[in-house]
């Protein structure tokens, strides 16, 4: 039996560049940082890549009662996504599914809840809704009326990567026929920049120049930067997409999945290549095949190193030939919704044979010595396969894979 092909119709974000996928994409083609100092009393100071997002064009006040800002900027990248994907009037709700990755959920309705115990004052009643995890993805289904399978993901950094996958599972299993996939984080709130800070995570700001703090591959790199936002793309069969009569961004050729099993924090080499090694066969690459690799790239001392080796062993001779770059060095980790953006990103840097940069890695480390696009972006008018990697904590490791899109569901 031939396995369906799913394609991206739709996609829609609201990220620390803005909401303008062709805009997005542009500022990270000239290697431009949305990272800056985030200044508060009761935090030390802090690089982030904060949203600038503003909820009155989705919600009325009404609306937005007991609605955490994870849960605003999902419903807003999806309603973008479908807007996107020229969603008909007559799908089937039933056969629409939403699959959300969130790795803290509404993690600002939850560190003022507990400010406001902290105080004595009376503790907002919404509390619970606002902070689930499952909010972003609720609120998503109610806004566009999805009646098939609603699920969160909660995997870390792998969240919104794993809900891609399983999404595209859905598809080709003929559960649902259209789906609403990616991720929300919203954790740039005293408590949880605070535990990260504790953690030693983070990277150390740079005070003059912050938008450089996060220096993915640079021999220099001291952690990553938190960034918050939404992405989601809609995803369907291309045959599904063909009787629309819509266009599509790229095709999700295949992913693979795998858990270390060896540590909550530090990444394993093994773990890594075994996720790889599955995306590539389920899409029908070989290495030579993919150009780009949009890579999981935290600017952290460990993490770094294992992702470039775990490259260089499934690639062998053929690396010299892949692109790689870490946009989390502008945007960011969106943590539970990086793998979403990274997916975004290159999904674009596919259909516009573009491949954007790594900002800020001036002195490559020699342990990460894979061709690293540094400074700004660059063309590659033959890219025709991408993936992205999202790699997490508790060792769960998410390769999603991208072919350029062919024929008359092309755009250019």
């Amino acid at each position: 039996m031939t396995r369906q092909r799913i394609v991206v119709t739709g996609i829609g974000l609201t990220s620390p560049h803005g909401d303008r996928p062709a805009a997005v994409f542009d500022a990270l083609m000239q290697g431009r940082s949305a990272i800056a100092l985030w200044n508060r009393d009761d935090v030390p100071p802090v690089a982030v890549a904060r949203t600038p997002f503003t909820p009155e064009r989705w919600f009325n006040k009404l609306q937005l009662a007991g609605v955490d800002r994870v849960s605003q900027m999902a419903v807003a990248a999806g309603e973008m996504a479908r807007s996107d994907a020229q969603w008909p009037d007559g799908i089937d709700p039933e056969r629409v599914g939403v699959y959300v990755g969130s790795g803290m959920g509404g993690a600002g309705a939850l560190d003022d809840g507990y400010e406001a115990f902290r105080q004595n004052k009376r503790v907002p009643p919404l509390t619970v809704v606002a902070s689930m995890a499952n909010a972003p993805a609720a609120h998503l289904a109610l806004r566009v009326g999805a009646r098939g399978p609603v699920y969160t993901y909660s995997v870390a950094c792998a969240s919104a990567a794993v809900a891609i996958a399983e999404a595209s599972e859905a598809i080709t299993s003929g559960r649902v026929d259209v789906a609403i996939a990616g991720g929300a984080e919203s954790v740039i709130v005293p408590g949880v920049v605070r535990a990260w800070q504790a953690m030693q995570a983070l990277a150390v700001p740079d005070t003059e120049e912050p938008s450089s703090s996060c220096r993915p591959f640079d021999s220099t790199r001291s952690g990553l930067v938190l960034g918050d936002g939404a992405a989601m793309l809609v995803l369907e069969s291309e045959q599904h997409a063909q009787a629309r009569g819509v266009r599509a961004y790229a095709e999700l050729s295949g992913y693979g999945v795998s858990c270390d099993a060896s540590h909550m924090t530090k990444p394993e080499r093994d773990g890594q290549v075994r996720a790889l090694q599955q995306a590539l066969a389920r899409s029908a690459l070989v290495p030579a095949q993919v150009g780009y690799c949009n890579a999981h790239g935290t600017a952290t001392r460990v993490g770094d190193v294992v992702e470039c080796d775990a490259l260089r062993h499934v690639w062998g001779p053929d690396v010299a030939r892949l692109r790689v770059s870490s946009t989390k060095s502008m945007h960011g980790h969106l943590l539970g919704a990086a793998g979403a953006l990274e997916a975004v990103i290159t999904v674009l840097a596919l259909q516009r044979g573009q491949v954007p940069p790594t900002a800020s890695c001036h002195d490559l480390d020699p342990q990460c010595d894979v061709p690293v696009v540094r400074g700004q972006g660059i063309e590659v008018p033959s890219l025709d396969a991408a993936i992205s990697n999202s790699f997490a904590f508790g060792g769960t490791n998410v390769v999603l894979a991208f072919k350029r899109a062919h024929g008359a569901l092309s755009t250019v």
